[in-house]
């Protein structure tokens, strides 16, 4: 089985600083690391590959310093690991990076299965799989918490929307993104780690996927959405008094309290 596992390499959000005045990130505040929701694809993806020989290709679009991220994928269980890189590329949003990204799974070839995290940590919009499923015109299932059962032709898995928890049948080739609670990735040994240091990344630029994509499709020219501005909530802070002498005052404005919050009736 061909499997493609779609990863991306993101700031630390707990350490990353924004940039208030210009209203974006500040991506060079902190470390990056590979998204979280990518690492449960990239396992679910093992797990596959440990009842049903498999390929494993991990595909990231990003700077040249995405290769780390890819090379941690093979420390962690893939086969190989395609980086996207150019700077034509810069500026995509979703639909201008499903474009490139659909582009680059059909020029690596044949596929079985594509699977992704469900969404990324410095985005959040969840876009980037279903996107790709519809340029390949291939079924997708989002959200997927587990996988049932897997067969060369097809997929059963459960997804998890809104209160409900529904069981799906997928013909192969297909899509599906994955929540954290698939599983919990399994952390990578010495032996492999040493491994991948000397694994070659394959890198491909706009001029590799040029046959299927124009300038006017990537990039800010490819992308509909602009990020105007991005702006950090302050921190809410508790607040507190204290009532030593009036006790009976202190009664009456805690029944107020609990009124104007509707805690009592």
């Amino acid at each position: 089985m061909n499997i493609v596992v779609l990863v991306k390499q993101v700031p630390d959000m707990e350490k990353v600083k924004f940039d208030s005045e210009r209203g974006v990130e500040d991506r060079k505040s902190a470390g990056t690391e590979i998204n979280p929701f990518d690492l449960n694809a990239l396992e679910a993806a093992v797990q596959i590959g440990e009842k049903i020989d498999s390929t494993i290709t991990a595909v990231s679009m990003g700077p040249p310093s995405a290769k780390d991220a890819l090379k941690e994928c093979i420390a962690r269980g893939a086969t190989r690991g395609v980086l996207v890189s150019d700077i034509k590329f810069g500026g995509s949003d979703t639909r201008a990076t499903s474009t490139i990204l659909s582009s680059t799974i059909e020029k690596i070839g044949v596929y079985d299965l594509i699977i992704a995290g469900e969404k990324t940590v410095d985005g959040d919009t969840g876009q980037v799989g279903p996107e790709i499923a519809e340029f390949l015109n291939i079924p997708h299932g989002s959200y997927i918490s587990k996988i049932q059962e897997i067969s060369e032709s097809e997929i059963k898995v459960c997804s998890e929307i809104w209160e409900g928890t529904y069981l799906k049948s997928i013909k192969l080739p297909a899509l599906i993104t994955v929540t954290k609670d698939i599983n919990v990735p399994r952390l990578p040994s010495f032996k492999n780690k040493m491994k991948a240091r000397k694994a070659e990344i394959e890198v491909m630029t706009f001029k590799d996927l040029e046959e299927n994509l124009g300038a006017d499709k990537v990039g800010l020219k490819g992308s509909p959405t602009k990020v105007k501005k991005i702006e950090v909530p302050q921190t809410a802070k508790r607040e507190g008094k204290i009532y030593r002498e009036n006790i009976s005052q202190a009664v009456e404005k805690l029944v107020d309290i609990f009124e104007e919050k509707k805690v009592v009736d």
